[in-house]
């Protein structure tokens, strides 16, 4: 049976949550354990750095452990990335499972060491997400295939691809340009989720993208939820498609909005650093992998 190993490597997480994402994983015959300092609390951590590495590397390094499903996200990841080992995951792979923070891990594996992690929900999130979303989350850590078929946006931009998945949350990606956990984003398919950001702000992270030599190159993007995206008083005068849009409009590349993954409660598993299927017709969307 699959072994799920649940870690909080960021903020702290409170204990009802643990407990009904322990019992619904249960309830779909995984077998789950909880690291020793998951409901820890150290100020606005789960744990002290300390505490959240030991965490994670007992879970890297332990062969019995299939699946490292990360509570939540908020801050934290990048405090501990680099004094993590990865020998032993690199020599016996097992999913790594987040969204948000997490996006530091995905990353960061796959510039390394280029195997595949997962963008999805997670256990803060569980009991709120919509029957897509955690079915796609079992569907997943069971070795099923990924397959969506979603309404067509008036933003999107038509095409058909064959390419890898990366990314994960646009700050994060921003956050990690130019360090030794940046990625190469050269015939991928990149995708993008964000919360609570300015207008201006997104504007800022895409010219970065720009700028750091990141998009020329690029097969086509997945938009997903932009959430509680804020404009300033004096309006920007752009919506968050269009800033986007602007950044990669000359590109000739399929792109996609409103993907059903994020900080949404439709938050569907994406496989980073896997090929998929990428089809933006008029009549819809369709995402393989």
């Amino acid at each position: 049976m699959t072994k799920i190993r649940i870690v909080s490597p960021a903020k702290l997480i409170e204990k009802e949550h643990i407990v009904f994402s322990v019992k619904f994983l249960k309830e779909h015959n995984f077998v789950v354990e909880v690291s020793n300092n998951c409901l820890g609390e150290y100020h606005y951590f789960s744990g002290t750095d300390e505490e959240r590495l030991i965490d994670f590397q007992e879970a890297l390094d332990d062969e019995t452990v299939d699946v490292i499903l990360c509570a939540r996200g908020g801050y934290g990841c990048i405090r501990i990335i680099d004094r993590l080992d990865f020998t032993k995951f690199q020599s016996k792979p097992k999913l790594i499972i987040g969204f948000s923070d997490v996006t530091v891990f995905h990353n960061h594996i796959h510039s390394n060491f280029n195997l595949p992690t997962v963008h999805g929900t997670m256990p803060l999130n569980l009991s709120s997400n919509s029957e897509e979303s955690l079915q796609s989350l079992v569907d997943v850590i069971n070795g099923g295939k990924v397959n969506y078929k979603l309404a067509s946006n008036p933003n999107n931009k038509w095409g058909e691809i064959k390419a890898d998945v990366v990314g994960g949350n646009l700050a994060i990606i921003y956050a990690l340009i130019g360090t030794n956990s940046d990625i190469n984003l050269d015939n991928k398919i990149l995708f993008i989720e964000d919360v609570g950001e300015y207008v201006y702000a997104i504007d800022r992270m895409m010219w970065a993208l720009q700028k750091s030599n990141k998009l020329a190159r690029l097969a086509g993007v997945i938009v997903g939820g932009m959430t509680n995206v804020i404009d300033t008083d004096t309006s920007f005068g752009k919506s968050v498609e269009e800033v986007i849009l602007e950044r990669v409009d000359d590109l000739s590349i399929p792109v996609c909005f409103n993907f059903p993954a994020g900080h949404i409660n439709d938050n569907r598993a994406i496989i980073f650093g896997k090929e998929a299927k990428l089809i933006v017709a008029e009549d819809g969307v369709v995402f393989e992998q």
